[in-house]
């Protein structure tokens, strides 16, 4: 069916996922749909067989049963830095686990760790995903510490829970020899966080052609289903001029900061529309030489954000256009010419969202019900984005505890009965691919 446009604003319905989660109204967790009231038949039943049957209740059991020894996986990855373009270390210990467990994976030409385990044949593949980046450089101290009851230490929950979670899951999985029906695509992949652009998911959906769907596991409220992908565009702008004395050579140059200066403020002036929410800033500025210096160089980062491409494109275009504006006022204050302005596109995330009346949205909301929790349909910018810009059915779950100071040196996880989020999302999981003998895979496979 179509995906209609929802009317209630993103404001209301960010109260209301607040208050269904128990958790605050915060940015990252805007509501941006509501939840739908009920499930299709299909998605019913093959939860209610899945939840019936006792190879899933031993499965599930198993799974409670190795949370302590899941973080342990959490404290060790988590002390290995993972940097932006420096994830190998940890992409290598991530796959030894794998071996470990008895899976064939391998690390492919972006860095990515990816294993295939096998379902019995017909099914849909199913890409399950957490990413190895962190946005912390290196030499940060990733020291695990206890406080509390609490884990911090930079990059515990984004997304080193979501590693060590997906560890725990395929440990049950091959310990229970669980057959689902559907395959198992295993990613820890790269390039999520800053700069990285995707770049990880991308290469997966370029060299796997055959995905029908797929599942990611990063920090969020419980009964939390990512189905909107926030993308972005990131420049970074430099103005570049003859330089020169700030008092012999004044009135003859233009000045590059100046000339930032003015954009800025054109920028500033950039109207957006609310829905789709859109959204732009500076983020940094730099240049010059010295204080008495007509400066020669000076450059802005820039990040413009919505929730559909074409919103993206025509803000993008009036703040260039603005860019341009400025360099020729700047060369006209002075009788010149010799300023001028390039720009360079350093982030591109495509904008995609997932229809609330998808499979895969269905069965993330009958697995909550499951276990007792309410869903809120959210929004991010996260790998589901590479799959949703394509039309591939994509979301993203929580792998269970409670977390917060994401991208801060206090990060910090709360473990406590965690080990529920990670056997409902794993449920969700269970219920696309089916299970030989229980159910059948609710995920369609693509054309």
């Amino acid at each position: 069916m179509l995906h209609r446009p929802f009317t209630r604003s993103i404001a209301t319905l960010a109260a209301a996922a607040a208050c269904a989660l128990g958790a605050p109204a915060h940015a990252q967790f805007n509501a941006v749909a509501p939840t739908p009231s009920q499930v299709r038949p299909a998605v019913d039943q093959a939860y209610g067989a899945l939840m019936a049957a006792p190879a899933i209740a031993a499965l599930l059991e198993a799974l409670k049963a190795d949370h302590a020894r899941s973080i342990e996986d959490l404290k060790l990855l988590t002390q290995i830095e993972a940097p932006p373009f420096k994830e190998q270390r940890r992409a290598e210990a991530f796959l030894a686990r794998l071996k470990a467990l008895g899976l064939d994976g391998r690390i492919d030409a972006e860095g990515n760790v990816i294993a295939l385990r096998r379902g019995s044949g017909g099914g849909p593949k199913l890409l399950i995903a957490a990413h190895l980046d962190t946005v912390f450089p290196a030499g940060t101290d990733v020291t695990v510490k206890e406080r509390d009851g609490k884990l911090y230490a930079p990059g515990i929950a984004d997304d080193t829970r979501g590693l060590a979670v997906l560890l725990s899951w395929l440990k049950v999985l091959q310990d229970q020899r669980l057959q689902t029906v559907g395959d198992l695509l295993i990613a820890a992949n790269v390039g999520e966080e800053e700069l990285g652009n995707l770049r990880g998911i991308k290469r997966i959906f370029a060299d796997h052609a055959d995905i029908d769907g797929m599942v990611g596991l990063e920090p969020a409220p419980d009964g939390a289903i990512t189905v909107l992908g926030t993308g972005s565009h990131r420049y970074e702008v430099t103005f570049k001029g003859p330089g020169g004395h700030s008092y012999i050579a004044f009135g003859q140059v233009p000045s590059a900061i100046h000339g930032l200066g003015r954009a800025i403020a054109k920028i500033a002036e950039v109207q957006t529309p609310s829905f789709p929410k859109t959204t732009f800033t500076v983020g940094t500025i730099g240049g010059g030489t010295s204080v008495n210096t007509i400066s020669p160089d000076a450059r802005m980062a820039i990040d413009i954000r919505s929730e559909q491409m074409d919103a993206l494109l025509a803000t993008e275009k009036q703040i260039l256009a603005t860019v341009d504006a400025a360099v020729a006022e700047e060369n006209k204050r002075w009788g010149t010419s010799t300023l001028s302005a390039s720009t360079r596109l350093i982030g591109d995330r495509p904008a995609g969202r997932t229809p609330v009346d998808s499979v895969i949205v269905e069965a993330a909301i009958r697995a909550n019900t499951a276990f007792g929790r309410k869903s809120a349909l959210i929004g991010g910018s996260t790998d589901a984005n590479v799959p949703m810009a394509l039309g591939i059915p994509a979301i993203v779950i929580g792998a269970g505890g409670k977390s917060g100071g994401f991208h801060s040196l206090g990060e910090w996880i709360d473990l406590t009965d965690a080990w529920q989020g990670a056997q409902s999302s794993l449920a969700t999981v269970l219920g696309l691919v089916g299970v030989q003998g229980i159910s059948p895979p609710l995920l369609p496979k693509r054309r």
